[in-house]
């Protein structure tokens, strides 16, 4: 397997929060996320401290639309690099007023400091990435691994024995618990187990995340995701189901979550960095909209 350069993106000036991966190929260099464009420094500093520049990326490969992982893809598309992404994320990147939109309702006036701007890509530079396709890029071979329940267009990389999973596997950032990014519209937990099935399927050395970094133990790491998948499911499903308003929740689940970290020992430092990665106040309501869709049988 080739080196895999980690590149750490200082979101909101923190590490281990965002991660971008860089692979070496006869092809040229390619990128596994390109986290968000207010991240664009770093990421650029980061493919420049490796002896590359730009112009020299041939491919970024994102698991999904979601800004903090694919914000700043659109800047590598303008220095040409190809871009690959799951078919139904696809037509957001080529126009993304509608996905930009979406987000503003609910980050509002942060959204230039959160994730900066993003652009349409070309279409002739969006390569739709299905699953089991298999991409080529000389002495690197990638298998695409549909794995949606984080996001309907959510795709994992799979390269010999290592998988990068964005986030169908979680979170994990140092020695801290795994725990699932649940924001709206398309949680389905049901599918997310599916997908989680399939990632052990793959018997992979390491798994590579998004937030954060190398994890060598990923049986261990998809067990506990689930079962914590779960307790914030059965967390949520009483509030639905007495019709609590979400901002009432919020601050109870976000209560829940910290107590969480803190009988795992983690700092409040550490709390944060989490919460930077994951809000927790995003998962309240994507939790709701779940249980919503279960209750209409629409999933």
């Amino acid at each position: 397997m080739k080196d895999i350069r980690i590149i750490d993106l200082n979101f909101q000036h923190e590490k281990k929060s965002i991660g971008s991966f860089l692979i070496e190929t006869t092809k040229g260099p390619v990128l596994i996320e390109s986290g968000p464009e207010s991240t664009y420094p770093y990421l650029q500093k980061g493919i420049e401290a490796l002896g590359y520049r730009i112009g020299d990326i041939h491919a970024v490969l994102l698991t999904h639309i979601h800004f903090d992982h694919a914000g700043a893809a659109w800047k590598f598309a303008q220095a040409g690099a190809k871009i690959y992404v799951h078919p139904a994320g696809l037509p957001h990147l080529q126009n993304p007023e509608k996905l930009w939109n979406s987000a503003a309702r609910i980050y509002g006036d942060d959204m230039d400091r959160l994730w900066g701007k993003m652009e349409p890509i070309s279409a002739e530079l969006l390569i739709p990435a299905h699953d089991t396709d298999l991409i080529d890029f000389g002495d690197v071979q990638v298998k695409v691994v549909y794995t949606p329940g984080h996001a309907i267009h959510h795709n994992a990389y799979w390269i010999d024995k290592v998988v990068f999973t964005g986030d169908a596997a979680g979170i994990k950032i140092g020695d801290g618990p795994v725990v699932p990014p649940c924001p709206p519209p398309d949680i389905n937990i049901g599918l997310w187990k599916e997908s989680i099935q399939k990632l052990k399927s793959l018997n992979a050395n390491y798994f590579y995340l998004t937030h954060f970094g190398r994890q060598a133990d990923p049986i261990t790491l998809l067990g506990e995701l689930e079962m914590v998948l779960d307790d914030w499911a059965d967390f949520i499903k009483p509030f639905y189901e007495n019709q609590t308003p979400s901002d009432q929740i919020v601050p109870l689940f976000m209560k829940y979550t910290s107590d969480a970290f803190r009988k795992r020992g983690l700092t409040e430092h550490e709390i944060r960095v989490y919460e930077y990665a994951n809000p927790s106040w995003m998962s309240v309501n994507g939790l709701l909209r779940y249980w919503k869709l279960k209750e209409e049988k629409r999933i």
